[in-house]
């Protein structure tokens, strides 16, 4: 798996499934249309703000509420390339991982500023803000999960092992 980098979005705790694509978008599968309307309802101009790239910074809690894969899909489809929090709700985080979306467990949010350039090196479990030239050490993260995620999710990897 290679490193990450891209410009810090912060949000803070507690990011609900809710927030991340409000249900009245639900009714499609279409990642470009997902995209468009992810985190509309904390930030009306993310979709226009968000770069190839970027990573998303979150407190405690990201993903909590429903376990929609809507969420981890328009992440991703919006061109996010990680996301990093204190703590995750569980079953946003499998789904992330099942969707190809990297997510790392990291308290950076009270020491990242939008916009600081991040850089995440999952085989070595490290992670640094090269703008405030701090680096913070994270579990790497294990081989199966480096294929599952670069494969682009799980089933495209349980697809490319037949």
């Amino acid at each position: 798996m290679k490193k990450i980098k891209g410009n810090a979005y912060v949000v803070g705790n507690s990011i609900d499934t809710d927030v991340i694509i409000p249900a009245r978008f639900l009714n499609t599968h279409s990642p470009k249309e997902l995209a468009k309307h992810c985190m509309e309802d904390l930030d009306k101009n993310f979709h226009n703000k968000i770069k190839k790239g970027d990573i998303i910074v979150a407190g405690e809690n990201f993903g909590c509420g429903s376990s929609r894969e809507h969420a981890p899909i328009s992440i991703k489809a919006s061109g996010i390339s990680a996301v990093v929090a204190k703590s995750f709700a569980r079953i946003f985080f499998r789904n992330a991982i099942n969707i190809g979306l990297p997510v790392f467990v990291c308290d950076l949010k009270d020491v990242t500023k939008n916009g600081d350039l991040i850089e995440i090196d999952p085989v070595k479990g490290e992670i640094k803000n090269l703008t405030k030239n701090k680096i913070f050490k994270i579990q790497p993260v294990p081989e199966f999960l480096q294929k599952i995620i670069s494969a682009g999710g799980l089933l495209k990897s349980l697809k490319k092992r037949r």
